[in-house]
């Protein structure tokens, strides 16, 4: 195990969870806001592999998802704006 490999166990291991758990607790714009982190910690973690393993293709991974992890961000909060996330949606409940 090289200095690569273990950082990439470093950030998987300490990185991951306060995203896994952002993501799935809290409103809306919370659970986006840990959803972009872990794209961030899941883009430098195949980085860092691909250094460690000297693979490339993990390095076009990485650099695949860097650029549309941004985006799928940017879909999901456009999708967000277009409903209140501090009342609740009372038409979806039949209430007028």
């Amino acid at each position: 195990m090289n200095a690569w490999l273990l950082a990439t166990a470093v950030l998987l291991t300490l990185g991951m969870p306060p995203c896994v758990w952002a993501a799935g607790r809290g409103s809306a714009v919370e659970r986006l806001a840990g959803l972009s982190l872990a794209t961030t910690v899941v883009t430098a973690v195949l980085l860092l592999t691909a250094q460690g393993f000297g693979r490339s293709s993990f390095i076009d991974l990485g650099l695949v998802l860097a650029v549309l992890g941004p985006a799928g961000t940017l879909v999901f909060a456009r999708f967000l704006g277009g409903r209140s996330i501090e009342t609740p949606d009372t038409q979806a409940h039949g209430k007028t």
